[in-house]
C-alpha cells in the first residue's frame, strides 16, 4: 500500500527565526525535542530513542533559515519528512509546516505523534 502525503501547520509564537531553524536543523537542536540523541555524519542524520531504537535519514533536499528535507534511509522511495518555517509579516508570526507519509489506517498516530513532537519543541525552545 502506498503511503499518502500529510501536511500539518503549527503557528508558533513570534520569536527568531534563527532559533526555530537551528531546533529544527541542527543535531543539537533536534536532541532537545524530537529524539532522545542525534547525530550527523556528512549528510547522514542518526536519531535514537530509548536504548534500542535507531534511525538515519538523509537529508534530501534543504534551503538554509527555510526547510529541510529527510528521508528515513529504511522507508520506501519518494517518502521524506521536510519541516518548513513560514514567517508571516503582518501577524509577526512564524509557522511550522510538517509534511510526512502515513499509511491510510496509520494517518492519525502520526499527526498524533507530530502534535506531541511540536508541544515539546513549543516547551524547550519557549515557541
Amino acid at each position: 500500500m502506498m503511503k499518502r502525503k500529510i501536511r500539518i501547520e503549527y503557528p508558533l509564537n513570534p520569536s527568531s527565526g534563527t532559533i526555530i531553524w537551528s531546533a529544527i536543523s541542527t543535531p543539537a537542536g533536534l536532541q532537545r525535542w524530537f529524539a532522545d540523541e542525534v547525530s550527523k555524519s556528512g549528510k547522514i542524520y542518526t536519531f535514537r530513542w530509548g536504548k534500542s531504537e535507531v534511525r538515519n535519514a538523509e537529508i534530501i533536499n534543504m534551503r538554509y533559515e527555510s526547510f529541510i528535507r529527510f528521508h528515513w534511509m529504511d522507508d520506501e522511495p519518494r517518502t521524506y519528512f521536510e519541516l518548513k518555517m513560514y514567517y508571516n509579516e503582518l501577524t509577526t508570526d512564524h509557522l511550522l509546516e510538517v509534511t510526512d507519509f502515513a499509511e491510510a489506517d496509520e494517518e492519525e498516530d502520526v499527526r498524533n505523534l507530530w502534535d506531541s513532537q511540536i508541544e515539546m519543541l513549543r516547551r524547550v525552545f519557549g515557541l
